[in-house]
């Protein structure tokens, strides 16, 4: 058999191929009687180059194909899926103005930063001015008395505050399973005693769900 006769009619099917229907799969039919569905085929020199649906190629001579022939089936070419959308990421780590002395401490504290971060986020929006009606102060929001048990001089200034609610966070994480020390933490630990579990008020409840939907995210 001439081989270059036969590259010929190989280019010749391959145009007529890839200009009918460029976009579906193809049928091989080899003169063994096998049948092999591939995307795709080219010619490269003497060579016949399939190109295989399950990737990868497979050479092979042009005198092994009877012919060619449109599957009925169209080769589904691969998604190519978008970037995930980035996650919400707290104030604090986008604007990196307390993420250091948080990630420090919690470390230094062995309480965890995401849980920290979203106590942050529910007490005071990462506002280091903020002041709760009852008197709570600052990012994590700590009442004079707190602010006093662990030596807190000025309860506005962010790496006292954070440092002085990671010590009292931690002291109820000691004691208490995390949703329960969260609820003593908005209610007060004899809330927590008093009930015998998070206190039925609404916005304990709604604050101990917001802060582990936050740190579990």
């Amino acid at each position: 058999m001439n081989t270059r006769a036969t590259v010929a009619s190989v280019v010749a099917v391959l145009a007529v191929v890839s200009f009918a229907t460029p976009a579906r799969a193809e049928l091989v039919f080899f003169n063994t009687g096998r049948t092999l569905s591939v995307k795709g085929h080219r010619v490269d020199g003497e060579s016949l180059v399939l190109e295989l649906r399950s990737g990868g190629e497979m050479v092979c001579a042009p005198s092994l194909v009877a012919r060619f022939a449109d599957d009925e089936v169209p080769y589904p070419e691969p998604e190519v899926e978008a970037p995930p959308a980035p996650a919400a990421v707290p104030q604090a780590v986008a604007g990196v103005p307390y993420s250091e002395i948080i990630d420090r401490v919690a470390a230094e504290q062995h309480v965890s930063a995401k849980l920290v971060r979203a106590v942050i986020q529910v007490e005071s929006a990462y506002n280091v001015r903020a002041r709760s009606p009852k008197g709570a102060m600052g990012l994590m929001q700590l009442m004079p008395a707190t602010a006093r048990q662990y030596a807190v001089a000025d309860p506005y200034d962010a790496a006292s505050n954070i440092e002085g609610g990671i010590k009292h966070l931690k002291s109820l994480l000691e004691r208490l399973p995390v949703a329960l020390a969260l609820a003593a933490y908005n209610a007060g630990e004899a809330a927590v005693q008093r009930f015998n579990g998070i206190p039925p008020y609404a916005e304990t409840r709604n604050y101990v769900s917001r802060i582990l939907a936050l740190a579990n995210r």
